[in-house]
């Protein structure tokens, strides 16, 4: 593509991830957030995980540099996304936040720009339908922790063309990912599958049929699964899984889709796994190998 510019909107984990490895294959971008501090926090975020793949190998010092050189930060929306060629919205998973950003960023960027979402359940076409491109609207939903994760998701929305969905799949491919396309139902494929699993597990928890230590190993041990739904549920955040769960159950409306009240009960609390120290697991006193948390258990369900 003769146009490099990428502009990501949001610097949290997703949004920081994203910028790195736009960055790391040759992209200028410019990362956008509502607060300098945050930024501040994606930057530091950014050169510490380009340290990690140094110290492993994986880059060079000056492909390290490089990447570094060729990210700016911004609190201007306009301006960061005037040059763009392709923005990524990768902000809060919140449906009225999203349509306020493509609203925002369909009027400041030029009438070629396409507008990607990183959503992980939100309909494409409901983003799309509040521009005036709606033909240039498409999902890249990478997967977390984003300079390490190979597959990205491609969602075609309702009125994506297919010029935009072959230009996103080789874009993707540029950055060494696997892109797999699906078209825009809710969940998609990823959390379409994965989400009801964890939710699965959050009953069983639920109905004291065994604890988080022992539904979690049973996953690992028996599926060959990496790490356990519950520690997984954590990992990705309680209160993200519970807005997962309402988008399928409320684009589906079938009773499977419910999420588990101690899921709900949960998030209510404030308990949202790692980001707030406590979930499944209680990460205050060792985040790699954190114990059960209390009230959960196994002693207490048999």
């Amino acid at each position: 593509m003769s146009n490099t510019n990428i502009t990501v909107i949001g610097s949290g984990t997703m949004g920081n991830g994203i910028a790195h490895v736009f960055a790391l294959h040759g992209y200028t971008v410019t990362l956008v957030d509502v607060q300098q501090e945050a930024l501040q926090r994606a930057m530091a975020t950014i050169r510490q995980n380009l340290d990690r793949q140094l110290n492993k190998g994986l880059i060079t010092a000056e492909e390290k540099e490089k990447a570094l050189s060729r990210i700016t930060s911004s609190v201007q929306l306009q301006t960061a996304v005037a040059q763009a060629a392709v923005v990524v919205e990768a902000a809060t998973e919140d449906i009225t936040i999203k349509k306020q950003i493509f609203q925002q960023i369909d009027t400041f960027c030029p009438k070629e720009t396409i507008l990607a979402t990183n959503t992980s359940s939100i309909s494409i076409t409901a983003l799309a339908a509040v521009t005036q491109r709606p033909e240039k609207v498409i999902g890249m939903h990478f997967m977390n922790p984003v300079p390490v994760m190979k597959l990205v998701e491609v969602i075609r929305g309702y009125a994506t063309t297919e010029e935009v969905v072959q230009h996103i799949l080789q874009l993707t491919k540029s950055l060494d990912k696997i892109p797999l396309l699906v078209n825009d139902y809710p969940g998609f494929i990823a959390n379409r599958i994965l989400m009801p699993m964890i939710n699965e597990a959050i009953f069983a928890l639920y109905e004291g049929v065994s604890g988080v230590k022992e539904i979690d190993q049973i996953m690992q041990l028996g599926m060959a699964h990496p790490m356990g739904p519950l520690r997984l549920a954590d990992f990705i955040g309680l209160d993200v899984c519970l807005s997962i769960m309402k988008v399928l159950f409320e684009g589906f409306g079938q009773p499977k889709y419910a999420p588990c009240p101690l899921l709900t009960n949960m998030v209510n609390a404030g308990k949202l796994g790692m980001k707030t120290e406590e979930g499944f697991y209680d990460y205050r006193k060792n985040k790699k190998e954190p114990e059960v948390a209390q009230q959960f258990t196994f002693r207490q369900f048999s």
